[in-house]
């Protein structure tokens, strides 16, 4: 399926059907006003070596990562397409390489907790540095060789190191009474299952860091922070000139200080923020509670919710957030501190494992079946809007045009929605109603 050509037929029948959307000048007059970004949401467990024929896994998670990006790179601007700008909100890879303290954790008084089971992980490390990096390369080739401007920010198993911290003690007895009794144990409970953490960015600044082949000497690519773990980069679409800035999960202080210095830098830009874990399922600002950075290690991470309060709502410029991490999809919209709305939006799919046909009553294994975001945007009306629509490579159908997609995946993702609720949340459109107030009218001279 071309997605240019699909959107293209949308637009005489998109009015009818969703909500925001305006009359159209004439199709000339808007067609260079019309652009996708594509978002990549967590493909860990499409890279992840254990999910593969050669592993007893029921499909290649290889072929269906690789048909994501050659979708992608098919359909961007210089291929015939429209997407103009690609952004992946990390979790690019499933397994970290060291399950020891990363230095600087152990320097501010970090410890890991013993595991109470083995785990080879001189093995594990290697099958990711032979398999799932190389594989993510693989696929970024693609799309890089396209020449559109993209980002990548790590996600929690993008970093090197995972641990249990010692602080944060798992109640295993509990564990075991819970089984026992045939109750639920609280999949996020820290009190239970203890404190997961991260540490060190060797591995995916080797891949895409500042240095790497796909940024080094970039114009587009205007600046960068802790190796490349934050970057920012400057893309033209729809008659305007975006800066997007990429974050390191619950970032810090001093990344916040270096983002603040790009939106110094490129002042009245609009923006585009991207990172890893901003926005949950319940389209809260929390993080999952076994895996809060702030509260094993506060002096070095901030909140999604401070970084609500403390940078985006106080830069009018940034409209727009982008995250991954919770598994399912997310979406708010909330005023700044100037009285504009600023939208954000999770997509997260890689538990959905419909493809590798679990048989009945089975536990599902996720591998994401091929699902991504495509975010189609109109500047040429009054209102501009962003069609939001979630699109499956594997199976090569929108959400809307596959007839079991609640069926399938409602009760894992959004168990309290009815089936329309759901369907609502992976297809919708928004009216950016006060974006041409923030960054005026498009020009002609910017594309």
């Amino acid at each position: 399926m071309n997605f240019k050509r699909y959107c293209i037929s949308l637009i005489t029948v998109g009015c009818l059907i969703l909500s925001g959307c305006q009359s159209n000048p004439s199709a000339s007059s808007t067609e260079n006003h019309q652009f996708t970004i594509a978002v990549i949401p967590d493909t860990q467990n499409m890279v992840d070596y254990t999910r593969q024929k050669s592993e007893g896994f029921a499909l290649d998670g290889a072929d269906m990562f690789i048909e994501h990006m050659r979708y992608i790179a098919d359909n961007t601007q210089a291929n015939g397409g429209d997407i103009t700008f690609v952004t992946s909100v990390g979790d690019v890879w499933q397994h970290t390489t060291d399950d020891r303290v990363e230095s600087a954790h152990y320097s501010r008084g970090l410890r890991a907790l013993k595991q109470s089971t083995q785990r080879n992980m001189a093995e594990i490390a290697e099958r990711t540095r032979q398999f799932e990096l190389p594989l993510a390369m693989r696929g970024y080739d693609i799309l890089a060789d396209t020449g559109i401007v993209f980002s990548v920010v790590p996600g929690n198993h993008d970093y090197d190191n995972g641990w249990k911290d010692s602080h944060f003690n798992p109640n295993y007895d509990r564990i075991e009474e819970l089984k026992g009794s045939g109750g639920n144990i609280v999949r996020y409970d820290p009190d239970i299952l203890g404190m997961l953490h991260i540490g060190g960015l060797n591995n995916f600044n080797s891949v895409f860091g500042n240095q790497s082949k796909y940024f080094k000497d970039k114009k587009w690519y205007v600046g960068s922070f802790n190796g490349g773990a934050n970057s920012a980069q400057i893309f033209h679409a729809g008659g305007y000139k975006f800066l997007h800035i990429g974050l390191e999960m619950q970032a810090g202080d001093k990344v916040l200080a270096w983002a603040q210095s790009m939106i110094s830098k490129y002042p009245g830009l609009p923006t585009i923020l991207s990172t890893h874990d901003f926005l949950n399922t319940h389209n809260q600002r929390l993080p999952n509670p076994i895996l809060d950075l702030v509260m094993a290690d506060p002096s070095a991470h901030n909140s999604a919710e401070d970084i609500w309060q403390n940078f985006i709502s106080t830069n009018d410029q940034i409209f727009l957030v982008l995250s991954g991490h919770h598994h399912g999809q997310g979406y708010r919209k909330d005023k700044n501190k100037a009285g504009n709305e600023v939208y954000q939006i999770l997509s997260d799919f890689q538990g959905r494992g419909q493809s590798a046909s679990p048989e009945k009553g089975a536990p599902v294994v996720g591998i994401g079946d091929g699902w991504l975001r495509l975010m189609k945007f109109d500047t040429g009306i009054d209102v501009p809007t962003i069609k939001v629509r979630t699109y499956s490579t594997h199976y090569k159908k929108l959400s809307v045009e596959q007839p079991n997609y609640a069926l399938w995946y409602k009760n894992q993702e959004q168990p309290h929605m009815s089936n329309s609720e759901f369907m609502k949340v992976d297809h919708f459109s928004i009216s950016l109603i006060d974006f041409k107030k923030r960054f005026g009218d498009p020009t002609s001279s910017v594309d």
